[in-house]
């Protein structure tokens, strides 16, 4: 692997522990993901072809490492939720916990998709890439992409009670 492809995966570290985090909902558990990801790109380097997008190649790593890790684990106990972790560095003030409980409340909703939508909304409008490039990377038909975002976002929107055009109902108020 050229050495530039090894420093563009660092690069990409950031994005991958998002996408981590999105399947795995346990940061141990995406870290480890992260980790297996590039020692199998790293191994794997022939499987990339120069030219194509190495995040693409990458996602596609990491969801079939997470899918096969899922099977494994199914016979395992529970899981530390993201949201029962208190030993996180964050800053004070009123703003940031505002916005940590609104985060938090998004990755609830978020959770709450079943897997499908989860990893297409996720790569979509977290990470960016073009439906096409969701389609690459989950190996499914570009009208599954559409049609699972679709579900998603509107299943997100009625999880945070937003309503048409993005309004949020006034408290109180009945759909």
């Amino acid at each position: 692997m050229a050495v530039d492809i090894r420093l563009q995966l660092v690069t990409m570290l950031p994005r991958l522990r998002r996408f981590a985090v999105s399947l795995a909902r346990n940061r141990d558990l995406a870290d480890d993901l992260v980790q297996a990801t590039c020692e199998r790109a790293l191994r794997g380097e022939a499987g990339w072809q120069p030219g194509t997008r190495l995040d693409s190649w990458l996602y596609r790593i990491m969801q079939n490492l997470w899918i096969d890790d899922m099977r494994k684990r199914k016979s395992h106990g529970d899981e530390i939720a993201i949201d029962d972790r208190h030993d996180l560095v964050g800053e004070e003030g009123g703003r940031s916990a505002e916005a940590r409980l609104v985060a938090a409340e998004v990755m609830r909703a978020l959770d709450a998709l079943p897997e499908e939508q989860r990893s297409v909304v996720t790569l979509v409008c977290v990470e960016d890439l073009s439906y096409r490039e969701v389609a690459e990377v989950l190996e499914i038909p570009l009208g599954t992409v559409m049609s699972r975002l679709s579900r998603g976002r509107l299943a997100l929107a009625r999880q945070l009670g937003i309503g048409p055009g993005g309004a949020i109902p006034a408290m109180g108020a009945t759909s």
